[in-house]
């Protein structure tokens, strides 16, 4: 099947619908900068307004106005067709596609209800899963009392665990008993906002579980970790059952310390805006998801805290080093390293970047040493 098949009638409303909003934004910047031009301030300080007045203004007024229009236009046509059409498969590559898009700009998409954001589900073989005890299992037909989540990481989606010939959760099925169990969200909301949704989620998930979860682990990628760890912290606040359960975290190249790259972007940002005559291109760099900027420093948007340990949870950490850098390209070995671990439940794996993290044999064979044993309560 070729990928235009792939294409739904929903992804190009949603593409429409960021058209729309891409234009307005561009006016609005275009029309930052002829108004700073104009009253010609001094390079550093702010500028006195964002709005042009008279015929310039207007004109601006006018863009604004046709586009809305427009975008009312092609919607209603949109609307019209919706019963008719008929969604066909999906492909890995508009999955890739579109789980990039939502670690950019999920927030927006979910904010604005543009069909395109992705609303966070367990998914098996990319197919969305009912939790509800039926609907379980049938999707899992095989399932066990060993249950083993996966959370992914940043502009990625669940068929991501799948890599190379090899995926972590099918290993963890045949050498120890695991029921893998992936989870598919929207990257780009808030890694507290995600949280509290995998803490439901989870809770849901073990209350209509075919049979008794005796033993629950959760493996997180990158910012995969990060949602975990705020699960638990949601979980223990709310006084959820399902960290009864939960046996294990393992953290694959997590930031729990931030990201280096994303504080850079900040500072850039900062930088940026020190001049009213290129503070309107901050936006450009502003563009950046809640999620993306939850990375700074490894923490929950809302609480604007270090994500605290997760309390009577066996925590394992994985760091990944290239060899010519102390980390993996993205997140340094100490930052993955951040949880305040024992020597004997961290690892650093050489020679691997942050993606090989995901179909290392390395990276497995240590994962599957910690969890062949269960963890002392």
């Amino acid at each position: 099947m070729g990928l235009r098949e792939h294409v739904r009638l929903s992804d190009l409303d949603g593409l429409r619908r960021l058209a729309v909003d891409a234009t307005l934004g561009i006016a609005d910047l275009v029309e930052a900068m002829h108004r700073t031009i104009t009253d010609a301030p001094f390079v550093v300080g702010r500028a006195r307004g964002s709005r042009t007045r008279g015929i310039t203004g207007f004109v601006y007024q006018s863009v604004r106005g046709v586009t809305r229009v427009v975008g009312l236009g092609t919607g209603a046509i949109f609307r019209s067709l919706a019963p008719f059409a008929r969604d066909a498969g999906s492909s890995r590559q508009r999955e890739a596609v579109i789980a990039v898009l939502n670690g950019v700009l999920g927030d927006r998409l979910a904010a604005t209800g543009n069909p395109l954001a992705i609303a966070m589900s367990v998914r098996n073989a990319g197919v969305p899963v009912a939790i509800a005890r039926a609907g379980l299992a049938a999707a899992y037909p095989r399932h066990a009392r060993k249950v083993a989540v996966f959370v992914h990481g940043l502009c990625m989606n669940d068929l991501a665990w799948s890599r190379e010939g090899h995926d972590h959760g099918a290993a963890l099925a045949r050498d120890l008993g695991f029921t893998p169990v992936y989870i598919h969200y929207n990257t780009g909301r808030p890694i507290d906002a995600n949280g509290g949704e995998l803490d439901a989620l989870l809770e849901s998930l073990v209350r209509e579980w075919p049979v008794r979860i005796d033993r629950l682990v959760i493996v997180g990628h990158s910012m995969g970790g990060l949602v975990a760890r705020s699960a638990c912290d949601h979980a223990s606040r709310a006084g959820r059952t399902w960290t009864k359960r939960l046996d294990s975290l393992v953290f694959l190249g997590t930031p729990h310390l931030g990201a280096p790259l994303e504080r850079a972007g900040a500072w850039v940002d900062r930088l940026v805006a020190v001049s009213p005559y290129s503070a309107p291109l901050a936006r450009l760099g502003r563009l950046r998801s809640a999620g993306i900027k939850d990375l700074r420093h490894g923490r929950a948007s809302e609480t604007r805290q270090p994500l605290p340990p997760p309390h009577g949870i066996r925590c394992y950490a994985i760091a990944a080093s290239t060899g010519r850098l102390r980390g993996d390209g993205l997140v340094p070995v100490r930052s993955a390293h951040g949880v305040e671990l024992p020597a004997a439940q961290r690892w650093v794996a050489g020679g691997t970047g942050h993606l090989e993290l995901l179909s290392s044999p390395a990276v497995y064979a240590r994962m599957k040493a910690w969890l062949a044993r269960r963890a002392p309560r």
